[in-house]
């Protein structure tokens, strides 16, 4: 969410503005000792430089494969668009072992040498050269790297994850700002993986047999319910749009046990609602009207209706939203109650 202009989007797919790197003629190359040192922060200290200034190299297996990932040092991997720009497949961090296995040195590894085949690259790193990176030898590393000259990527595009006070790539003058939400729905494009392997094909227009790219979606029934009730809620329960409350009125009789009048007002308000078409919860526990109250709130119906002896003696039924306070309460005569409630309801 930026407030500079309207740009949103899921950290998943949120680009920023990235800083430029400075103009600099190429310098050689330098092996340098670095005993102790294995991460980006322990090398730009030593050298008392920016992260910014290192060429960062973490390792993923794709495809049963270890890839060589190289970023700029100030910033991290966003793991989702590396699967999008290596095809879609799952990646994950290399083990250990795995990174051992491929002959690669964990704490002084660079793409120096590699083939580029095996490399991805983060389009903040391509240029700016004189990056410190590793000498792939255990203990050193070098100075002045440049990519194109020194190593090189079979694929470069933007692998990075905004973080909050990024700059907006949109207005360019706003910073990112970071909220929580809830994915209510959702839209995949999964290219060719599925269809590949399962040997789905179409004829295309040009007579050839091309593989389906395909696609899904979805809409998370019981995450819109947590949506509604993270955007309508207060300390005392839910309050539900009418859209989606399983009932529309809590009826709340105090008394109904022992008291004819009570019951007899009770049932006609009820009947004249269902009647009307709307879906009505009858609280008829015996229990007290602090229990009843408290659990009509936690609940969270739009509208709650009570009937008692001390309503009645004031005129008829009393009316509150859910979403009004404790103390804002009406009291209405039946045909009142029944008139508001269709009027709240939209009916």
């Amino acid at each position: 969410d930026n407030p500079c202009c309207d740009y949103a989007a899921n950290l998943e797919k949120a680009e920023f503005l990235k800083t430029p790197n400075p103009e600099e003629v190429a310098r050689p190359v330098e092996k340098f000792a670095t005993p102790g040192i294995k991460t980006i922060e322990e090398l730009a200290n030593s050298e008392g430089v920016d992260r910014s200034r290192t060429a960062k190299a973490v390792f993923y297996t794709i495809r049963d494969q270890v890839r060589v990932v190289i970023i700029r040092g100030d910033y991290e991997v966003n793991d989702t668009k590396l699967r999008n720009v290596t095809g879609g497949d799952d990646v994950r961090l290399s083990t250990p072992g795995e990174v051992a296995s491929a002959g690669f040195i964990a704490g002084s590894a660079s793409a120096i040498g590699v083939d580029p085949s095996l490399v991805v690259a983060d389009d903040s790193i391509v240029d700016a050269p004189n990056r410190l990176a590793g000498a792939n030898d255990d203990g050193y590393h070098v100075r002045n790297v440049q990519y194109g000259r020194d190593w090189s990527a079979e694929i470069v595009a933007d692998i990075a994850e905004a973080e909050a006070g990024s700059t907006c790539a949109e207005c360019c003058l706003g910073k990112l700002q970071t909220e929580r939400g809830i994915e209510v729905g959702h839209i995949f494009k999964l290219g060719t993986v599925y269809s590949s392997a399962m040997g789905v094909m179409y004829d295309a227009a040009d007579g050839e047999r091309r593989e389906v790219v395909m696609g899904c979606y979805g809409i998370g029934v019981g995450r819109l319910l947590a949506a509604a009730i993270e955007a309508n809620h207060d300390d005392r329960g839910m309050m539900l749009p009418a859209a989606i409350a399983p009932f529309e009125v809590a009826l709340v009789p105090l008394g109904l046990e022992s008291d004819a009048e009570v019951q007899r007002a009770n049932q006609s308000i009820y009947d004249e609602l269902t009647r009307a078409g709307v879906e009505v919860l009858m609280d008829d526990r015996e229990d007290g009207p602090g229990v009843k109250f408290a659990d009509a709130d936690l609940v969270g119906l739009p509208v709650r209706l009570v009937v008692s002896r001390r309503s009645l003696s004031s005129g008829g039924i009393e009316f509150k939203l859910r979403s009004q306070a404790p103390t804002e309460t009406e009291v209405l005569t039946p045909s009142e109650a029944v008139d508001r409630v269709l009027e709240v309801m939209g009916k």
